[in-house]
């Protein structure tokens, strides 16, 4: 199991280190904690020792501690992350001062190194500040920025620590990182869309966007920039990536062509609607005048439009059907010039659409095919993009 050194520093927000440790925890990775002396006047060390099942570390020396600990330790993490991050921690990293187990252990670490500041706003745009982060940045340092909000003091401003949640994915990006995911744009689409019939009924399908925001959330800790464009969900959007908001698919269609010609992979995960009404209304329309035949009209095949315009960038798409889904998928890949096709079974009420899980079949124009069983989303994410990654490196 990976494992991450958490230090924490004497801000006020320290609190919220307990929610970054769980959700470090939910991720898989162990977490080893690195308090500063004053830190422990706001929380004792015990309660990160109950958290992570380690022994919380304060003093350079503290007893039970192996021999040069700060060098032992230093060969058993994968990254170093302090959040909070104080302006005195900051002015020590920055000049080599050493005087603690945290400043010490820096020193020691070859591993990536993840900082997120939370102070005062005064304190944080001071000059000496902004010199000091500016020289850890061209060390190698990481950062999260901070927010602007209301800060311990009283005053609203920039300085407060981001995000649990942001810190949590910034830190998975800096482990997972994959060199063939560099400087790739991807883009994917999520969720469904709406058709209005009037500003109040609209025509749409039962997409939650989970599989969608997933890939997106493992794109961006695999290193690509990901721009997700996503349909009316009840989601937050993956911290880390661009998120462009769509309701009809025809405002998903211009989204997706916006960045098509840079884009290196597309992943339409969306379940556009096939079908818009011919007329649509600019008020309600009463139930007493509604037509007894609403007229329906095709919506444009993004899927198909974007084969035909492709000059190079990896396409993949999704079938969700309900019966022949091998069939069916087969011809749909052919038809759009797709480079992989994932299928599922959305007769199912166990997977799919608004579950957690799916169970998925990959198909690749080479007559190709693998079987993903059933299980969550987020693992069904990550194999599809180590299969994406293998044909974006074979690209090379």
């Amino acid at each position: 199991m990976d494992k991450i050194a958490l230090g924490v520093t004497s801000s006020i927000s320290l609190y919220k280190a307990a929610d970054i440790i769980r959700l470090l925890q939910k991720e898989g990775l162990a977490v080893r904690v690195i308090m500063t002396e004053k830190a422990t006047n706001f929380i004792n060390p015990r309660l990160f020792t109950s958290l992570t099942g380690e022994r919380t570390i304060v003093n350079l020396f503290d007893e039970g501690q192996r021999p040069v600990e700060h060098i032992a330790m230093a060969d058993d993490i994968c990254l170093l992350l302090i959040a909070p991050a104080t302006a005195n921690i900051m002015a020590k990293l920055a000049t080599g001062i050493a005087d603690d187990f945290l400043s010490t252990f820096y020193l020691a670490v070859k591993s990536p190194v993840l900082i997120a500041p939370a102070m005062n706003q005064a304190m944080f745009l001071h000059p000496q500040t902004q010199a000091n982060i500016k020289k850890l940045k061209d060390a190698g340092v990481e950062f999260v920025e901070p927010e602007s909000g209301y800060l311990a003091c009283g005053q609203t401003g920039s300085g407060r620590l981001a995000s649990p949640e942001k810190i949590v994915q910034t830190s998975l990006r800096l482990i997972r990182r994959q060199p063939v995911f560099k400087d790739k744009l991807i883009v994917v689409t999520a969720g469904p869309t709406r058709e209005a019939l009037d500003p109040v009924r609209f025509l749409s399908n039962r997409s939650s966007g989970k599989m969608g925001y997933e890939l997106a959330r493992e794109a961006y800790q695999r290193g690509a920039e990901v721009v997700l464009i996503s349909g009316p969900v009840e989601l937050e959007p993956p911290a880390g990536v661009k998120i462009e908001k769509v309701i009809s698919s025809e405002e998903m269609r211009q989204a997706v062509l916006r960045y098509y010609d840079r884009a290196n992979a597309v992943i339409m995960t969306a379940a556009v609607s096939d079908f818009k009404f011919s007329q649509t209304g600019s008020e309600k329309i009463e139930k007493e005048t509604l037509p007894p035949d609403l007229k329906l009209e095709r919506t444009p095949d993004i899927l198909e439009e974007l084969g035909r315009l492709k000059t190079g960038q990896l396409l993949v798409g999704f079938a969700a059907e309900t019966a022949q889904m091998k069939a069916r998928a087969g011809q749909k890949m052919k038809k759009k010039k797709l480079d992989l096709m994932v299928a599922n079974d959305v007769s199912r009420q166990d997977i799919g659409f608004g579950c957690d899980e799916n169970e998925v079949y990959l198909f690749w124009p080479d007559g190709r095919e693998r079987f993903i069983q059933k299980t969550a989303k987020r693992k069904v994410s990550q194999e599809i993009l180590t299969e994406i990654g293998a044909m974006l490196n074979a690209r090379k």
